[in-house]
């Protein structure tokens, strides 16, 4: 299967469990492997026969901008959910990175990664 990379898409979103992250916001990352068969594509030099870049990066953008969920991990699974329920993508990888969870503590960032095929929602 042929893969698109998508690497550092930045947003900003209000997502956490705690009442200051949903106020304050945070910066958000977001890294996809966007996997089809671009053979088509390859061939025909045709944007009908790929995904637009564009689309995809506002699907992303409207979910983390546009909603509010408590947790990182739902976060994850919706953009990969709605990612594939909008493209003919075969599988998606999402890593949603969240640089500044309020942990006590040393390190540089907590990070959540889904991997879902187009079979396991059944279309």
């Amino acid at each position: 299967m042929d893969k698109i990379y998508f690497k550092g898409m930045s947003f900003y979103g209000y997502h956490g469990v705690f009442g200051a992250e949903a106020e304050l916001g945070q910066r958000f990352y977001v890294d996809l492997v966007l996997s089809m068969d671009l053979s088509r594509a390859g061939a025909s030099d045709d944007l009908a026969d790929t995904v637009n870049y564009a689309d995809i990066f506002t699907c992303v953008q409207k979910i983390v901008e546009g909603e509010r969920y408590n947790l990182v991990e739902r976060l994850t699974a919706v953009i990969a959910e709605r990612l594939l329920s909008q493209f003919p993508l075969a599988q998606v990888q999402v890593k949603v990175t969240k640089p500044n969870p309020p942990i006590n503590g040393h390190y540089d960032s907590v990070a959540i990664e889904m991997i879902r095929r187009r079979e396991d929602f059944g279309s």
